[in-house]
């Protein structure tokens, strides 16, 4: 019994712990580049931490000047050809189009390129799949069709789109959002119920 409250207890931690972790290696990772301009103006700086969050703030204000920059034409140009530099390196590019691929995913379920989550029977009969909603339209006969992504675990970047019958779709209370996670999770993060 004492056995299983310890194994609670870790298992109670580990989330805070990890979180922790991430938000506090986040924060020192884009605190460094503003804290060494900080560091440098202000050498005498003495006030705890005031670097770090000065650091922070500033580093926080040139990623959005970044994403200024790379709005408009020229700037866009210019990352096009950086990233056409990343692409002629062997593992980098690989490194790099793959993060590229992920972001991008995440970025366009948020601008609603995904409608909504369903679930389809795929491969065959009796299997179920969840499939997420690309766009709609019909055969000759005027069926009506869904055209779904089926996105592979754990890499929700790659996976096959199909035309499925309206008909042979079940629809979920899912956001697209939720259905993701269950993907990238391998189905660890599904809910008890599943409404198959």
């Amino acid at each position: 019994m004492r056995r299983n409250y310890f194994f609670t207890g870790i298992l109670s931690i580990i989330p805070i712990a990890i979180t922790y972790f991430i938000i506090s290696k986040l924060f020192t990772l884009f605190s460094n580049p503003g804290k060494q301009i900080v560091t440098y103006l202000f050498p005498g700086i003495s006030i705890p931490y005031i670097d770090m969050i000065v650091g922070f703030m500033l580093t926080i204000l040139s990623i959005y000047v970044i994403g200024l920059i790379v709005s408009n034409v020229l700037g866009r140009k210019f990352y096009k050809f950086f990233e056409s530099i990343l692409n002629r390196i062997p593992l980098v590019n690989y490194i790099y189009n793959t993060i590229k691929q992920i972001t991008e995913t995440l970025t366009a379920s948020q601008q609603h390129a995904f409608k909504k989550v369903v679930f389809i029977e795929y491969p065959k009969a009796d299997i179920w799949t969840i499939a997420l909603v690309t766009g709609e339209s019909k055969d000759k006969k005027g069926n009506e069709y869904y055209q779904v992504f089926v996105p592979t675990t754990p890499n929700p970047t790659s996976g096959f789109m199909l035309y499925i019958n309206q008909e042979n779709i079940k629809d979920t209370n899912l956001s697209v959002d939720e259905g993701l996670k269950i993907v990238i999770s391998g189905g660890m993060l599904a809910p008890e119920r599943n409404d198959i």
